[in-house]
């Protein structure tokens, strides 16, 4: 009887050991991923602001990690693709493309060739000093 109690007894401990110890490596292989999904870098976005002749304000958010840009025109949101065949910056979809070639800024609607939003950069003068004239 004594020998039974104790073959009981021992194996029910080998049995939760055993539990025990394949739970805990379960646990030690999660832990890894949950911190690999946690180093992942945020992505680099930079905002522009721009306004026309009109006083209408074109807001252009850039997404350099997944090559993207949001533009925000009259409460109207647009997701374009970046373009990397066409010269400069140009980003567009099936139906909107914009650009920034040489400092001026279009928005406009493929379908109907309709310039949507269009805006000129100001140049910087390159030198404050003046020239004197003898």
């Amino acid at each position: 009887m004594k020998k039974l109690l104790r073959i009981i007894t021992l194996t029910a401990i080998v049995v939760f050991t055993i539990t025990a110890c394949k739970n805990q490596v379960k646990e030690e292989i999660v832990e890894p991923e949950n911190n690999a999904a946690l180093k992942q870098e945020p992505d680099k976005i930079t905002k522009e602001v721009y306004t026309d002749e009109s006083g209408e304000q074109l807001e252009v958010s850039f997404n350099d990690t997944k090559h993207t840009v949001v533009v925000h025109l009259n409460g109207k949101s647009y997701e374009l693709k970046k373009s990397d065949e066409l010269p400069e910056f140009t980003a567009g979809d099936a139906n909107y493309q914009y650009s920034d070639v040489r400092g001026e800024i279009t928005f406009l609607k493929k379908d109907y060739n309709m310039v949507l939003f269009h805006h000129k950069k100001n140049k910087a003068s390159s030198s404050n000093t003046k020239m004197a004239s003898y």
